[in-house]
């Protein structure tokens, strides 16, 4: 199984809508296919605020990441978040998620990207592992907090 990541392209939308669809409901997230498509397009249509990939071949992806863009004073400049990563629970295990990060890193930090954040499930012990394995570290002064508009 390739973890070769492909930027998503408009020609995209279908296979990347049901990859999120998938993510979504396997986390409980509540968003019509409709407002999902809206909060897509951008994406893969060049937004400078993000970039949405597929893992594996185009036409059968196997999972997508999507790293949204910030400057951070705090970072030294632009930072990338990773909004979404998602890879299909028949194929996991088999070391696609740390191929595909272990590659996206080096990429973005060639692009002049000075850090990338995640979010992860306090209970999600094996995608903390992945990810301390990668180098990533929790903030413990730090707690994610939200308003929505």
């Amino acid at each position: 199984m390739s973890a070769a990541l492909n930027m998503a392209k408009p020609d995209d939308m279908p296979v990347l809508q049901r990859l999120v669809a998938a993510f979504h409901e396997s986390e409980g997230i509540s968003q019509t296919d409709e407002d999902r498509k809206a909060a897509l397009q951008p994406l893969l249509e060049g937004s400078p605020h993000g970039v949405a990939y597929l893992i594996g071949p185009r036409k059968g992806a196997v999972g997508y990441i999507i790293v949204s863009f910030v400057y951070s004073v705090e970072m030294g400049g632009i930072i990338g978040f990773i909004d979404e990563f998602f890879i299909r629970p028949n194929v996991r295990g088999r070391g696609l998620g740390g191929e595909v990060l272990r590659s996206l890193m080096p990429a973005l930090a060639g692009h002049g990207i000075k850090a990338l954040h995640l979010e992860v499930g306090r209970g999600n012990d094996r995608a903390k592992q992945l990810y301390g394995k990668l180098g990533f570290e929790a903030r413990e002064n730090y707690q994610l907090m939200t308003r929505r508009f």
